[in-house]
């Protein structure tokens, strides 16, 4: 049995992956010299079996789970982090970053207009149940988008107000139609941070962005960056988790959410699962730069037949995910079927929108994935809203990748016909 895709796709794939050569080797520049970067911090940290065993009950002592915090804070050139499966998402472990740094009476800003749906819960913005930052007297402000892009004066000015203690900058567009921000943008805007407020901390929520460039945004002024296990630095291998990785009273702060007061980062089990997290970190750059390679297989491809995408195919890239501009509701839908057909995972099932946990519209999610939700392997989704823009990231391997974008697209064209 071999993959149904006709001589009209594999003719218009065949050209795309000519067209993006050039981009597949920038790609793998970047993947080279971070996993260098990689391997240096293992080989520092003297990574040995007796780090894989897991641990039961309390957690005390894990050698494994304390020295993958040393890892991760060497990688993003911090004082210390806190990388956990007990973080069951990137919003919970944003949640935890955001609690350990703000208190009562103090006041978080958004730099780059609302950020991902499933925060507006935890902001308070939407009523999403009791435990809000809004709860606990925390004031959240937002800096809107200008021409769709960051607004520096307006940040500079709304973090003039002393009472100001955090401001969130979310790196991926999230459903939003921006564009990704680099590594040396949010530089740009944690310095504006620091040159009205110095007081203030920059949290980043790095989300699909890691590895993605050379360096990281605690490497340009950011005080703490947050990110899921199951995105870009999981390699696909993690089961679960998030990570903090900052300044050490953000990152201690943050641990006393998770757990509590007095204990912060002494606890937690391992559950045996340490040895797909140092794998899926080692594995990381690499994995990461085929997402990235899928991603602007795909936007050549729609280019070719004639949709609007963002990031261009010949963008230089920030993060693993690409947009794809549909402007109705059935093109989008036809497109997740194929990728939901291209999947190893629960390929004959047909994606349906539904009304997701967290989002103010019905979303519609193809996922076919050995880790449940795990955005690094091939996924595509969309809010059902106007201008019905799909999402589309992940992909293990590029071959698996281009495939599935090749089966997404034979049945686009299906239906034109």
């Amino acid at each position: 049995m071999s993959l149904q895709i006709s001589d009209k796709v594999k003719t218009l794939a065949a050209q795309a992956q000519a067209d993006i050569r050039p981009q597949f080797d920038r790609i793998d520049a970047i993947a080279e010299e971070n996993t260098a970067k990689v391997l240096a911090a293992f080989q520092k940290h003297r990574v040995s079996e007796a780090h894989f065993a897991g641990t039961t009950g309390y957690g005390y002592d894990d050698l494994g789970r304390d020295t993958l915090d040393l890892i991760f804070a060497e990688l993003f050139h911090t004082e210390d982090a806190l990388v956990r499966v007990q973080f069951v998402n990137g919003t919970h472990a944003i949640s935890c970053a955001l609690f350990g740094a703000l208190k009562p009476g103090d006041v978080l800003v958004s730099a780059v207009g609302a950020p991902y749906d499933t925060m507006l819960g935890v902001i308070g913005v939407v009523d999403k149940g009791p435990g809000s930052l809004k709860s606990y007297g925390i004031e959240y402000r937002q800096v809107d988008l200008v021409d769709n892009a960051p607004d520096p004066a307006g940040l500079a000015q709304a973090v003039k107000d002393p009472r100001v203690k955090a401001v969130l900058i979310q790196r991926s567009r999230g459903y939003a139609t921006r564009n990704s921000l680099s590594v040396e943008e949010i530089g740009s805007l944690a310095q504006v941070v620091k040159d009205n407020n110095p007081h203030a901390a920059v949290l980043v929520d790095n989300c699909y962005g890691e590895f993605v460039e050379t360096i990281e945004p605690t490497q340009v002024g950011a005080d703490l960056v947050v990110g899921s296990l199951i995105k870009n630095p999981g390699g696909g291998l993690a089961p679960t988790g998030g990570y903090i990785a900052g300044r050490r009273d953000l990152v201690e702060g943050a641990a006393m959410r998770l757990t509590t007061p007095g204990i912060g980062k002494e606890c937690g089990s391992t559950f045996g699962a340490n040895r797909s997290l140092y794998q899926g970190l080692f594995l990381a750059p690499h994995t990461t730069a085929q997402a990235v390679k899928t991603a602007v297989f795909a936007a050549r491809m729609m280019e070719l037949l004639g949709y609007r995408v963002d990031p261009a195919s010949d963008a230089v890239r920030h993060d693993i995910i690409q947009m794809l501009h549909f402007g109705a509701p059935e093109p989008l839908k036809k497109f997740c079927k194929g990728i939901q057909f291209g999947a190893p995972v629960d390929s004959y099932v047909t994606p349906e929108p539904w009304d997701m946990p967290g989002y103010d519209c019905q979303v519609i999610m193809a996922a076919g994935a050995f880790i449940q939700g795990a955005s690094i392997e091939l996924s595509c989704d969309a809010p059902m809203r106007e201008p019905y823009t799909a999402y589309l990231q992940g992909g293990l391997t590029y071959e698996s990748g281009k495939a599935g974008v090749m089966l997404a697209v034979e049945e686009l064209l299906r239906t034109q016909v």
